[in-house]
């Protein structure tokens, strides 16, 4: 027993000093407005998004970001229902592919689902894809990361029948644009 249990301890010893597991996150700040002519509406979005991760080899990841988005209305409304401001909770479990090293530069592609739910507005929306990324290795232990686009399927669902959004496609706007930091231990 003594000896099943020191292969144990030696076997996790090992996959540990590999630095196996990471974490980190990223946060996103998105602003627009209209003016007096298209309504006069603006929103303001703030998003924190901490993710963990563990690498499975030198190829592959699996991770989760855990998201929080706060928003902030002004002039819009959500059917007949004017709603100053709303927040969300987001998750989006993820497999990692990295396809090309050089250097310290590493390009990878993240294939996953996300879904963000949000109350007051009573919205869901669902996304099934891929984002393209990019980490720069500044240290042993400490990336940037950066995901620049999605490519997939999203949908949108607010509250109500008949009132769904989908969209499919390759999207390269602001909101699909995020930077981050990682630490691997």
């Amino acid at each position: 027993m003594k000896k099943i249990f020191m292969t144990l301890v030696a076997a996790f010893a090992a996959m540990s000093m590999n630095a196996q597991v990471y974490i980190g996150g990223s946060v996103a700040v998105e602003a627009w407005s209209s003016q007096k002519l298209a309504g006069d509406k603006s929103e303001t979005v703030f998003k924190l998004m901490p993710e963990i991760g563990y690498n499975l080899n030198e190829e592959w990841a699996i991770g989760t970001v855990i998201g929080y988005q706060s928003d902030k209305f002004n002039g819009v409304k959500f059917g007949n229902v004017n709603v100053p401001s709303e927040s969300a909770f987001s998750i989006a479990p993820y497999a990692r592919y990295t396809f090309s090293k050089l250097g310290r530069v590493n390009f990878f592609v993240d294939g996953g689902l996300g879904f963000t739910s949000a109350s007051k507005a009573d919205w869901t929306e669902l996304a099934i894809g891929f984002q393209p990324g990019l980490a720069v290795n500044l240290t042993d232990n400490v990336s940037f990361v950066s995901h620049i686009g999605f490519i997939g399927y999203d949908l949108f669902n607010p509250d109500g029948d008949d009132n769904n959004i989908s969209k499919f496609g390759v999207s390269l706007d602001a909101s699909n644009i995020t930077f981050g930091l990682y630490y691997s231990f």
